[in-house]
């Protein structure tokens, strides 16, 4: 595991293999509990990746460690050959790695566009003291970030089942949005609706019990077998039991 030597990373330029972001043996306990194992798969740059599995498959964990939230017990992620484990969450935040959280907190005293410009705190440049005292260079910091579309600038973005709350018709509405994203950044999202994520993924990672058990196409993973059997139990994609031969 890496021992946050590389604190100081520097990523190179955004675009191309720069930006692929790279999972490589990650494996988490919590006590007794495994809750990745051995986890190794990749994101492409400018596309989306999804994160699917049942209740308790691990998602969210992986999504933890990908933004420094949790430390792995072994494996290695990075971004463009950059290593990024070990790394603080505001650390990887300045380095272009944001992420959204299934429950969104506010602050109330603030309004709605306040609140979307805290975001990119981590890019400003004035400090604590100029903004505190209201000088010129924090004015210069905020009238930037009022002219931004999405303010943390990211270069991966995770989002973490963001269909939650919405209804069937404004779907199609938040596809749209995910598929603008992955244009200028590299995003991974976790997601219970399977329509949503069988039209915005370019490929779909499938997690049980904390193992990468299928990673390919959406039309791929709908057919895999061992996904048909980690959701619905024993049945494989024709209505056949599990280990059983079909009949043609």
């Amino acid at each position: 595991m890496n021992d946050g030597s590389s604190a100081e990373a520097v990523l190179p330029p955004p675009g191309g293999r720069a930006d692929v972001l790279k999972v490589h043996g990650v494996t988490v306990r919590f006590g007794g509990l495994t809750a990745l194992d051995a986890v190794t798969l990749s994101a492409a740059a400018r596309q989306v990746t999804g994160i699917i599995g049942p209740n308790g498959a691990g998602k969210t964990t992986l999504l933890n460690v990908l933004c420094g939230f949790v430390r792995p017990d072994s494996g290695d992620v990075s971004l463009g050959g950059t290593p990024l484990t070990g790394l603080a969450p505001h650390r990887l935040a300045s380095l272009g790695i944001a992420r959204t959280l299934q429950g969104v907190g506010l602050f109330r005293r603030l309004t709605v566009l306040e609140n979307v410009m805290a975001g990119a705190t981590c890019h400003a440049r004035a400090g604590f003291w100029p903004a505190l005292l209201g000088l010129a260079r924090s004015d210069r910091d905020e009238r930037a970030l009022r002219q931004r579309a999405l303010v943390a600038g990211p270069r991966v973005l995770l989002l973490d089942e963001p269909a939650s709350g919405l209804s069937e018709a404004e779907l199609p509405e938040l596809g749209d949005l995910i598929t603008q994203l992955a244009a200028d950044a590299t995003v991974v999202v976790v997601e219970h609706r399977m329509d949503l994520m069988m039209s915005v993924c370019h490929d779909i990672a499938v997690l049980d019990f904390g193992k990468l058990i299928s990673h390919g196409t959406p039309e791929a993973v709908q057919t895999d077998p061992a996904v048909t059997a980690a959701y619905l139990g024993a049945e494989d994609p024709r209505g056949d039991e599990a280990g059983e031969p079909s009949d043609g």
